[in-house]
């Protein structure tokens, strides 16, 4: 077993680099030290940054080796430094940044080699460490992906189109029926799972109804078409305030030309598509939509019964088509595809039930506050999680295009404020079930 976690670590840490270098390459030293959004950090800090975290957890903690550059670990703190002021830093330069980042790899990857997976203590067993920093970059590369949706230029990023929804999707319910009752939410099994999604424990949730796929673009013009910007009758005070002052009236990237909605997408300007996910939606758009609509956001004990639960065995997979790990078959992860698939896509990676698309394509929103579960314990640095918790970060749940599988399954719990727009990030909704409806 050791050594598939050892395969399976060496797998993840070189699919990550893979990702940095193509998002990194694909331009020049000038678009990679300017800062494009002040929301987000000029891609060369991201770029170091990964280097410095690896090099600090895994060489220094981890294999107890000396300082490769201790200078440059305040530079490169992110609680030290906010996006904004980043490039003011001394910052190492493009070539520089390369330099350091793969010196690190290489050591690490022999001391991935000869380091112990088992009796080593809690950092070191199952490769724990080494799949965090996995997990730490790809977080990281699909956050300089989001830097690439808010640049300005020419395309500098190229995928083929995501599969088709195929032929059942006009069929589908518009949503599905969750039975009452309880289930085991979050894990103590997961080899990598990281601290805000341990341990498992029970979670008893009323029956409810929640979205066969996404809230789709169409459904969300039908929304703004019926003057659900202009209405707070639709929205939380705090979200209405924020979109009047700042003169919000579609998702983020969208613009009116002629009678026609038209995006932005990674340097490229198309028509809004009707049939994919709605994309760059605040926590109070979709929360807005949702009441428009008659409904809810689900909460996350909802999201994660729905993805996780199987009502015949009583058991919680890892993802909803099992617990097998995920293949291009059952989702769009992994920045394979540079957008969300259509609505109703991907079914072989349906839930029970018939729930499509919980894995992959955008994040989704949920109504819930970002908490501990009960028995929470930080591991193994409170910054991860425990200095996020409480009712200013809202839980998003699934994963998006733009996310690896090693840092996306049916437990991972993502977070961001209600404001936050140039994520990937969609949603689907949910109401109480009928009387009588779902008993378990």
């Amino acid at each position: 077993m050791s050594e598939d976690l050892r395969q399976r670590a060496l797998d993840s840490l070189t699919r990550a680099r893979s990702r940095t270098a193509g998002l990194t390459g694909c331009v020049d030293d000038r678009e990679l030290t300017a800062q494009h959004s002040p929301l987000m950090s000029p891609l060369v800090w991201d770029l170091a940054h990964i280097g410095n975290q690896e090099e600090q957890w895994l060489l220094r903690t981890v294999g107890g080796r000396p300082a490769l550059r201790p200078e440059i670990d305040s530079v490169y703190d992110a609680f030290e430094h906010p996006r904004a002021a980043r490039p003011s830093l001394p910052l190492l330069a493009p070539a520089e940044a390369r330099g350091y980042a793969s010196d690190v790899r290489g050591r690490v990857l022999d001391l991935l080699e000869r380091t112990p997976l088992d009796g080593g203590g809690r950092l070191v067993d199952s490769a724990f460490a080494f799949g965090m920093i996995a997990q730490h970059e790809q977080q990281h590369d699909e956050t300089m992906l989001i830097t690439h949706q808010l640049r300005r230029g020419p395309a500098a990023l190229g995928a083929p189109e995501p599969p088709g929804p195929g032929p059942d999707a006009a069929g589908l319910p518009a949503d599905v029926l969750m039975p009452g009752g309880p289930f085991t939410m979050g894990t103590s099994a997961e080899p990598w799972a990281l601290d805000n999604e341990r341990p498992a424990h029970q979670r008893v949730v009323p029956a409810f109804r929640i979205d066969t796929v996404p809230v789709t673009c169409g459904a969300y013009l039908a929304f703004m078409e019926d003057g659900g910007y202009r209405d707070p009758r639709w929205w939380a005070p705090e979200g209405f305030e924020q979109i009047s002052q700042h003169s919000i009236t579609a998702p983020l990237f969208w613009r009116r030309e002629g009678g026609q909605w038209l995006r932005r997408r990674f340097g490229v300007t198309e028509p809004v598509p009707a049939a994919e996910p709605v994309l760059h939606v605040s926590w109070y758009e979709a929360d807005a939509y949702a009441r428009w609509a008659g409904r809810r956001l689900p909460t996350e004990a909802e999201w994660e019964k729905a993805a996780r639960h199987d009502p015949e065995s009583g058991r919680s997979r890892r993802f909803p088509w099992g617990d097998a790990d995920p293949t291009p078959a059952h989702a769009n992860l992994g920045q394979r595809h540079l957008r969300p698939a259509p609505a109703g896509s991907y079914r072989e990676g349906r839930s029970p039930l018939g729930v499509r698309q919980l894995i992959g394509d955008v994040w989704e929103w949920t109504s819930s506050d970002f908490l501990p579960y009960p028995g929470f314990a930080a591991f193994p640095y409170r910054e991860y999680s425990e200095v996020f918790f409480g009712p200013a970060h809202k839980v998003l749940r699934g994963g998006s295009f733009g996310v690896d599988a090693v840092a996306c399954r049916g437990t991972f719990r993502n977070w961001d404020l209600p404001v936050r727009r140039q994520i990937f990030s969609g949603f689907r909704t949910a109401r109480d079930a009928g009387p009588g409806e779902g008993t378990d």
